[in-house]
């Protein structure tokens, strides 16, 4: 599930199986005809198909498979019809949810989204109910023992990321966190590419200002419930929730 910072979950993530990435690969799919709708097919002057790409990449998506999708979707620019939309709502116990949806059909979306929260006993709000708990931030993930294998420490990265203009660098457990704003994220993903520097996420995330434990056996398992639901819909881009998962 998109959104959390922790590198377990971003790993965990990676690891599901064919089925799953195959949905991810689909998503990827509807960014870049988005993308080329809207900029083109020339990376060097489409920032935000440069940002797909690299996303595509840390996804482990076949450079031939992304090629093809910029070409699919440069030879069918009328059928191309996704919208990029939010939904914002409340889970049990005061939890904060955003969903991202990228979707060629409103309707559809919309009661998917709907279900998942009405089946996991939570509950839909309008928009900027929630987003207010929420700071738009560019995040890269790094495996540190990747960089370990660079003999990138965390002082060399810090002067990598500072000088391309990122905000911070956090030692995770196992991995670095790079925290960048939206309008700065590209230049920063841009060096760490030309450093060679491999990357597991980077992308443009909802990050919470303060986040909710939960603990209470039914209350989870109704959390879980609806960020399944939502995990399955096919038009569901991103979730973003203020759930401390223990």
């Amino acid at each position: 599930m998109s959104g959390h910072s922790k590198f377990s979950n971003i790993r965990a993530k990676k690891e599901k199986n064919d089925a799953a990435k195959g949905k991810i690969f689909t998503i990827i799919g509807h960014e870049l005809a988005l993308a080329v709708k809207q900029g083109g097919t020339d990376p060097n002057s489409n920032s935000k198909l440069r940002d797909v790409i690299a996303k595509a990449k840390a996804n482990n998506m076949p450079n031939d498979t992304i090629q093809n999708g910029i070409k699919k979707a440069a030879g069918a620019l009328d059928a191309v019809n996704f919208e990029e939309m939010q939904y914002e709502g409340y889970g049990v116990n005061g939890v904060a949810i955003i969903v991202k949806v990228l979707t060629d059909n409103k309707n559809r979306s919309a009661a998917d989204v709907r279900s998942a929260f009405t089946k996991g006993k939570g509950s839909l709000g309008a928009q900027g109910s929630v987003s207010f708990l929420f700071e738009e931030k560019g995040q890269i993930i790094l495996d540190k023992e990747v960089m370990d294998d660079l003999d990138k420490d965390f002082d060399a990265l810090m002067d990598i990321a500072i000088m391309a203009g990122a905000e911070d660098l956090i030692d995770r457990d196992d991995s670095y966190e790079i925290i960048t704003s939206p309008a700065d994220f590209s230049t920063v993903r841009e060096n760490l590419e030309q450093e060679n520097i491999p990357m597991v996420q980077a992308e443009v995330v909802m990050i919470p200002g303060n986040t909710v434990s939960v603990t209470e056996e039914e209350a989870v398992k109704n959390l879980r419930k609806t960020l399944d639901l939502l995990d399955a819909s096919d038009d569901v881009q991103s979730v973003y929730t203020n759930w401390e998962e223990e």
